[in-house]
């Protein structure tokens, strides 16, 4: 044993001063390396729609349910089971409403007892596969005894069940009955969900990406991998201008514009008023809204108009980005000087369209990547407003310290978008200021410039890092972004749908293909005969017949639309994607009315489930990342004891 070795097992000794100590916690690893691995999901491309995300959180993507009936099978009728369902998901709503029925405080204590004594068989249905260690950290902490207690079996006990009686009658006798349902219903989530993986996009469309953030900044394990839809908001956020154009476009282009001034606190109005100005005689003809946003008249008129505004903006500052890095060889994407006002058509691609707007008045042709004054004053309002936004700043904290460009986890490969493949199947390279990747580095080395964007004591990397986020939005080269080219001025000001498309990266032709598939995972040091590549940004033609599940199952494709925007597209309203410890399930969802129609009518979210694959022996920890991690700490603890044994290191008496 070498003196770094010896060095290291002296430092675990402060920990296990004895043998008897590393002994005991050998013991106890082992018998976490021998249970069912916990379940994860997996989610993609949520783009903001916060009340069908968090009821999928809630209901363990159908898992809860199926664990009612394993715990109660017959013994419930299917309106009790829909009832504890329901209140199992939104326990302080259908709480209050349930005992707002009762007449009297016997009916409702009557009520309170039978349902506590259902949500701990609920709770030990849902946690058998965790250790009682972990169980008990999970409770809360008010009622950690009274919890542990009800759910410990003990057979032999005399009068256990008068015990667990007096522990319930306790609890609602001195008013504390609606709070231990709402603890049972909190646990009852919490054990039907060990990990969760969100595989891109929380941002954009929809209307309530904060509230998604909120919810996951309080999650007990997750990870995230930064979409394009989240790397444009992590590059406003720092006041990257290409980005802030877009985002604060898109919002009114969704008529989102409440999820800048409401949930971020950004003033929207200097921009407003310059837009109801600037187009004040602008029908804006080719900047109708998406969708049918709840909003008022007026306000419909004012997203409008500074949806157009911003585009106008976002070409010209977007103009003035490709001219400050050549490299990122985006010359094509510079339209405004290609257009003829005077005949009012644009040269793309050597052809001439007609334009759908040709109202410009802002452009000045002699020079029409400049911004004017009163453009150039909103613009640097803004940068302000998103750098001081404490929540947004906050958000972005959360990307940062559970997110990534790509995960390996549990033989998974995830990323939001794709590997840029040629189409020959080798790996496609990206100029990053004047150096080239592919592959895995190219991966690696955009990741350390977006945290060099936040971090970076060096101005250079800093704006580097900065500017690079917005490459990332809309590269061809991006991993993050995949196509052809970001068509948005093609969409907005041409008709012509050849001119609008967006072509593939190889990546998803060659999705199909073994051996560009094994390719793949050997890049990434994965063996390919039981890795998965789980990823989202395309959204997958369920409607059409379009199966989510490629190469014999080697690629899970999960975008499924949970955006409404996109549900017409893919026919259904999102995948979530299941690892227990019997395989692969994926669900795919119908769409959620509202979270208040589910607690109102006991409804839930319809999900069809598809087994992908099965495993003939139950996946246990120590087949996991989780348990390579025990195990190796098994195996130091017991150097550690054979040091001692050898007197290399001297037991002592634990510190008090």
């Amino acid at each position: 044993m070498d003196r770094s070795e010896l060095r290291y097992l002296e430092l675990l000794s402060e920990n296990y001063p004895t043998i008897a100590d590393a002994s005991a916690e050998i013991i106890n690893l082992s018998a976490v390396l021998n249970l069912p691995k916990g379940t994860e999901i997996f989610a993609s491309d949520i783009h903001g729609e916060a009340d069908a995300f968090s009821h999928i959180l809630k209901n363990g993507s159908g898992s809860v349910r199926l664990k009612i009936d394993d715990a109660f099978g017959d013994g419930l009728t299917t309106q009790e089971k829909n009832e504890l369902a329901t209140l199992a998901y939104y326990p302080h709503e259908k709480l209050s409403m349930i005992l707002s029925t009762f007449e009297s405080e016997e009916e409702k204590e009557a009520w309170m007892r039978t349902t506590i004594e259902r949500l701990v068989a609920l709770c030990k249905q849902a946690s058998g596969k965790y250790t009682r260690s972990k169980v008990r950290k999970a409770m809360p902490a008010e009622f950690a005894y009274a919890i542990d207690e009800l759910m410990t079996e003990n057979n032999h006990a005399v009068n256990r069940e008068r015990y667990h009686r007096a522990i319930i009658d306790s609890a609602i006798s001195i008013g504390r009955g609606p709070a231990f349902i709402e603890a049972l219903c909190c646990l009852v989530q919490r054990f039907s969900l060990d990990h969760l993986h969100i595989v891109g996009d929380i941002y954009d469309r929809g209307p309530a990406p904060d509230a998604i953030m909120d919810t996951l900044a309080n999650y007990h394990c997750l990870d995230i991998q930064w979409g394009n839809h989240d790397i444009v908001w992590m590059g406003a956020s720092l006041g990257q201008r290409g980005c802030i154009a877009h985002v604060v476009r898109n919002c009114a282009r969704y008529g989102n514009l409440s999820i800048l001034e409401d949930a971020y606190g950004i003033n929207t109005l200097p921009l407003a008023s310059f837009a109801m100005e600037a187009y004040a005689d602008d029908p804006c003809v080719a900047f109708g809204l998406k969708g049918t946003p709840d909003i008022s008249d007026r306000q419909r008129e004012v997203s409008i108009k500074i949806q157009k505004a911003m585009a106008i903006i976002q070409f010209k500052v977007e103009g003035q980005l490709i001219d400050e890095y050549p490299c990122f060889g985006l010359e094509d994407r510079k339209l405004l000087h290609r257009i003829d006002p005077e005949r009012g058509t644009v040269i793309v691609d050597d052809i001439e369209y007609e334009l759908t707007d040709k109202m410009f008045p802002t452009i000045d042709w002699s020079d029409p990547y400049r911004l004017t004054p009163d453009e150039e004053s909103v613009m640097a309002r803004l940068e302000q407003a998103f750098i001081g936004s404490e929540k947004l700043q906050r958000h972005m904290k959360l990307f940062l310290e559970s997110g990534s460009l790509y995960k390996i986890h549990n033989n998974n490969l995830l990323f939001h978008a794709c590997v840029p493949l040629n189409d020959d199947g080798s790996f496609k390279e990206a100029n990053v200021f004047g150096e080239t990747y592919s592959g895995r580095e190219l991966y690696d080395v955009l990741e350390r410039y977006v945290r060099a964007g936040f971090f970076s004591e060096d101005d250079i990397d800093r704006k580097q890092g900065r500017d690079l986020m917005w490459w990332l939005w809309l590269s061809p080269s991006s991993p993050l972004f995949a196509k052809s080219k970001m068509a948005t001025f093609e969409l907005y000001l041409i008709a012509e749908k050849e001119a609008r498309k967006e072509v593939k990266n190889a990546f998803y032709t060659l999705q199909h293909d073994p051996k560009a598939v094994a390719r793949i995972f050997e890049e990434f040091d994965m063996d390919p005969d039981t890795s998965h590549i789980i990823c989202g940004h395309v959204p997958v033609k369920a409607k059409d017949g379009e199966d989510p599940v490629k190469c014999s199952g080697k690629v899970l494709t999960i975008d499924g639309g949970f955006s409404k925007a996109y549900q017409p597209t893919t026919g259904i309203a999102g995948y979530t994607l299941i690892s227990n410890s019997y395989g692969f399930v994926l669900a795919a969802h119908e769409p959620l009315e509202s979270a208040k129609f589910a607690v109102d009518n006991e409804s839930d979210i319809h999900s069809s489930r598809r087994v992908v694959e099965t495993v003939e022996e139950r996946t246990l920890v120590a087949a996991t990342d989780t348990g390579t991690q025990l195990q190796r700490r098994v195996d130091d603890l017991t150097e550690l004891i054979h040091a001692y044994r050898q007197g290399l290191i001297a037991e002592r008496a634990p510190k008090r």
